[in-house]
């Protein structure tokens, strides 16, 4: 099969009734989604095929369910860092190959139009220079509390550049600035690889002075800085021999208090992240906690837990330790702050074919930060370096086997690498502003070889679904909104994007369950994995059906209903093969409202207007397969 690359991904235009952008017979009024495919085997690179049309009825297959009615948060966008390393192996190509491979990153139609960046403030582990550097380097045993030193001349050459057409090309784009050190004369041990603000609040003050010098220093220079954080991976306390500051809660607190103040005077539209590493505290950085001090395991609620937290809009999350329920979970405790995920990246073993390092990293980063992250509420998704060459580096002490979204190749070609495809299957077709929407998923982050997905409305009520397929081998699911419908298979491994344009699709509103309980028989793994609003987890009978296994639900208040789905999941068979729907206002009087068969993974019931306090589904007939529910709905 011919390779399709990023030539094939030219302009996205959004297919309305009648476009003639959309291939094929095309009907009055015919909804239809394009689609973009992208393989593990590199057949298929963000390759569009034909689209595929909704059609009215229900599906046997597993079914994502897309309610646009339902949002979340509001999306940043999707990117990657222009480190120095990246921007040298840039300059090494010609300006007209350069150009090429700025546009095939930034440029929406041409490319796959990155929407953010993360920029070190100064040197990283991947820096092209001799020496790492910051923006106010003095000798050893000086100090410029003044600041009179300080200069982003090292950026003017390449990185600025680079930045300014970034920007041309993507209006929209959106920067975060990072330092990975503050000065070394502002540290104990005076060096910027280890150790930590010098205890002293007139370090603090000067370094909150220098953060501001860099956003202004930038903003002249053409580049507004849209976030900011004070400190790369602050429990990294033992950085492999590049720039590196431990800085526990207390001192992070402390300089976010003055640097608060001054942004809102100096620039007010430039906001602060906190934290910035990992959704969980590596074992690595807990074993190295000095004596008789705390980890600080939960170190994002801390920092939100002080008064610095008037300050911060969110916290900013990094890849390399736990998982990214660890988002949801922040999210829950403090709901009225943002999450946005800032940095990983694509690595691989000494041994590794090309063919495995893609495959790996295309479906690791598919499930845990294209999906995973997205449905765990991060505002972005932001992987590391934006561009190395074929070794990996340039770098000076740190990550040996990273990799970027492009690669600069030996003979002088440039490459692009799943992460180019993990975080395209999003930038391109998710636009700043666009909102969440709901939508069942029933893989997990953890890989269960299921069907995952996360959705979108674009600002000009476009919608876009993101789907892959954990499985090795092809899966068949469907997409429904409404009482539209349509099925797709996807290769193993794959990952997808499907586009729709504003619809005229009616959807019902669905009601909200929280406060319900529920219990069952025979109790399997859990009733209440059936109303958790998670279609990655079940109720499951753990036994053939018989006659007479339930599920039973207490709403916790009545609730006035017109249809109910029932949501086997995507264990293919675990549906009810006939079932009774039985409703009562008080849990003692019940009154059977429908009974039915069930012939395929979704089941919806249609119902007059029915006002219960409770609901119980009741098996009716026997089975070898067991009965799963692995998520219930209510619609109005």
């Amino acid at each position: 099969m011919m390779r399709r690359g990023v030539a094939a991904v030219l302009g996205l235009v959004l297919v309305v009734p009648g476009s003639a952008a959309a291939a094929g017979p095309r009907h009055h009024h015919e909804a239809r989604a394009r689609v973009w495919v992208t393989t593990t085997d590199r057949a298929e690179l963000l390759h569009e095929r034909a689209p595929v049309a909704f059609g009215r009825g229900a599906s046997t297959q597993p079914t994502i369910t897309v309610n646009p009615d339902q949002t979340y948060q509001r999306m940043d966008g999707f990117g990657a860092s222009i480190t120095d390393s990246s921007a040298s192996v840039l300059y090494r190509l010609a300006p007209r190959a350069r150009d090429q491979a700025v546009r095939s990153l930034f440029d929406v139609k041409n490319g796959i139009g990155v929407s953010f960046l993360r920029q070190p403030i100064g040197s990283s582990d991947f820096t092209a220079a001799a020496e790492h550097y910051t923006y106010d380097d003095v000798p050893a045993g000086q100090t410029d509390f003044a600041l009179r030193h300080f200069s982003v001349d090292h950026d003017r050459a390449q990185i600025l550049p680079l930045l300014r057409q970034a920007r041309r090309l993507n209006p929209q784009l959106t920067i975060l600035g990072t330092p990975w050190s503050p000065p070394a004369w502002m540290k104990t041990g005076d060096s910027l690889v280890g150790g930590r603000l010098k205890d002293d609040p007139k370090i603090y003050d000067t370094y909150a002075r220098y953060l501001v010098k860099f956003v202004q220093a930038y903003a002249a220079a053409g580049v507004p800085i849209d976030y900011l954080t004070v400190q790369n991976e602050p429990q990294n306390r033992k950085p492999g021999g590049y720039p590196g500051t431990d800085m526990p809660v207390r001192q992070q607190a402390a300089v976010i208090e003055r640097l608060g103040p001054l942004l809102k005077k100096a620039s007010p539209n430039t906001k602060i992240l906190g934290y910035d590493h990992n959704w969980q505290t590596h074992p690595g950085d807990v074993g190295s906690t000095p004596p008789g001090e705390d980890p600080e395991t939960d170190y994002p609620d801390q920092l939100l837990g002080t008064p610095a937290a008037k300050w911060l809009a969110g916290t900013a999350y990094h890849c390399y330790s736990g998982d990214p329920s660890a988002q949801t979970a922040l999210h829950q405790a403090h709901p009225d702050k943002g999450i946005w995920f800032t940095e990983c990246s694509g690595s691989h073993g000494p041994d590794d074919t090309a063919e495995q390092v893609f495959r790996g990293t295309l479906t690791w980063h598919a499930r845990n930060l294209t999906i995973g992250v997205t449905r765990n509420w991060g505002k972005s998704v932001v992987n590391w370096n934006i561009a190395l060459d074929s070794t990996g580096g340039p770098h000076l002490g740190g990550c040996g086997t990273c990799t970027g979204l492009l690669t600069l190749q030996p003979d002088g070609t440039v490459g692009t690498d799943a992460e180019y495809y993990t975080i395209g299957h999003l930038s391109k077709f998710v636009r700043p502003g666009a909102v969440r929407i709901a939508s069942t998923s029933f893989g997990t982050t953890g890989w269960n070889g299921q069907i995952m997905d996360v959705a979108f409305r674009n600002p000009d009520g476009s919608t876009a679904l993101v789907v892959h397929n954990q499985n090795d081998d092809p899966r068949t699911f469907a997409v429904a909104v409404g009482t539209h419908t349509f099925e797709y298979t996807l290769p193993g491994g794959a990952l997808a994007t499907f586009v729709w344009p504003r619809s005229v699709i009616a959807h019902p509103g669905e009601l909200s369950l929280t406060g319900a309980t529920a219990v069952a028989y025979p109790p399997g793994d859990g009733a209440t994995l059936a109303i958790d609003g998670d279609a990655s987890t079940r109720w499951s009978s753990g036994a053939a059906q018989t006659p007479g296994q339930y599920l039973q639900v207490d709403l916790g208040t009545p609730r006035t209903f017109r249809s109910l789905a029932i949501d086997s999941g995507g264990y293919l068979g675990d549906y009810a093969r006939a079932w009774q729907l039985s409703v009562s206002p008080d849990g003692q009087h019940w009154t059977t409202a429908a009974t039915g068969t069930g012939i395929g993974q979704l089941t919806t019931v249609n119902l007059h207007p029915t006002r219960a306090g409770y609901l119980r589904l009741t098996s009716t007939t026997s089975s070898p397969n067991w009965w799963s529910i692995a998520d219930l709905r209510l619609y109005r």
